[in-house]
Order: C-alpha cells, then structure tokens, then sequence
C-alpha cells in the first residue's frame, strides 16, 4: 500500500481546482487529494473536515484571501504545510504569506511534475519558492554576499551576534541555497557549512531554514545593493 500524503486545493478557479485535482489523482498515487475549498474561509472549514497534511493557496481569492487563512491555518495547525500558488503579480504579497507561515511559495504555470516535487520537499520540512519569486523576494540581497552589512537602524539583536562568516551564510539561505551550494559559493567543506548553519539557528532562536527566512523578512534589514521592499 502506498503511503499518500494528503493534499487540500484552495482556489476560487474552479475549473483550475477540478484539473489539478483530476491530473493529481491520475497520475500521482503518493499524493491524495482530500478536498477543494474555493475561498480562505473554506479552506478553514476544510482543514477541520479532511485533515490535509499539505495545502496549495491561492492567494487571491473572494470571502478570504489566501495569506489571511494561512495565518489562521497556521496558528492553529502548526504542522499543516502551505504551499502559496501565484502568478507574477502577486510577489507582493510574499512577505506577509511567509511572516504568517508559508512553507512554500510557487507560480501557477509551472511544470506539474515540479509542483508535485514541491509537495514532496515541504512534506519533508523545507521551504521552498521558485527562483523567479524568490529573486524578487530576496533582491534587497542583490549587492554581493561578502558586502552585506545592514544600516545600522535595522539591525535586530541577533544580527550583531552573527559573524561575517554566518551573515554571508544566513543570506545565501534567503537566497534558497542548499548547504552544498553554499559550501561551493563560499569555499567551505559541507560539514563546516552544516555546523555554521547549526549556529545560525540557535543564534535566530529557530530550527529549520523557513523560519530562519521568516526571521530575515521580518527584520526588514536594509541591504546595501538592493531595495527594503519587494
């Protein structure tokens, strides 16, 4: 018997809804889809009614727009991974998705298999955003890694506690590098890139790297090199 992971779609989009569903179940056996909920609102029904592990938002929807359920979600099922669903327009609202606790946050028209992986990668714990959302999201981190020294009237407590060596790290996270990348952007052994990243978190009071974003965003750390607003 094949392990599924359950699967909520929230979108206002029916027909969307109904062909991702319908793709999904005939295509994808280790994903179930327990459910569709055309609004914020029902989406909240929802949760209460099929229990889903992961949930793909959209973010613009009537009644209840996807950021504002996914902070109630959120606060409520801690453990239920959100995926935001976009298009380039919406960039603007991915701060507040992941300061309300998105795990993911990925555009309408990509490939169906790369949707299905980003299911797969937040059920096993970690964030993920398309690079092109990212980009835009991360673009006050645009100047180069070894040059990043927030202004001084936005630095948060932890901030000063990180070493240069951790800032150039914590930055290349927000920039959605895995620790080998970032061992190879920085000339480090992957094991010593790991035992930095440990110190990072316990330093930002976090456990894994969605909150470790959650944490840059929510500093609004003005970068040299790039905007403070996306």
């Amino acid at each position: 018997m094949v392990n599924t992971t359950r699967v909520m779609l929230v979108d206002d989009q029916t027909l969307f809804a109904e062909s991702l569903k319908g793709v999904l179940d005939s295509r994808y056996p280790e994903l179930t889809v327990v459910g569709i909920a055309n609004n914020g609102k029902a989406a909240i029904e929802g949760v209460h009614k099929w229990s889903p592990e992961v949930i793909l938002m959209d973010v613009r929807m009537p009644v209840m727009d996807g950021v504002e359920a996914t902070g109630e979600i959120h606060e409520k099922f801690p453990s239920i991974r959100i995926i935001m669903l976009t298009t380039f327009d919406d960039d603007e609202y991915v701060q507040e998705a992941v300061a309300r606790g998105a795990v993911g946050y990925v555009l309408k028209n990509i490939p169906i298999q790369d949707l299905v992986d980003s299911i797969r990668v937040v059920r096993e714990g970690a964030f993920l955003m398309t690079e092109s959302v990212a980009s835009r999201l991360m673009r006050r981190f645009s100047g180069p890694v070894e040059s990043v020294v927030p202004a001084e009237k936005s630095r948060p407590a932890w901030f000063e506690s990180l070493t240069r060596r951790e800032k150039e790290i914590l930055f290349l996270i927000a920039r959605g590098c895995d620790n080998k990348e970032i061992a190879d952007k920085l000339c480090l052994a992957e094991q010593t890139t790991r035992n930095h990243v440990s110190v990072i978190y316990a330093k930002l009071g976090v456990h894994d790297r969605a909150n470790a974003v959650k944490a840059i965003i929510e500093s609004n750390l003005d970068v040299p090199g790039g905007s403070n607003r996306t």
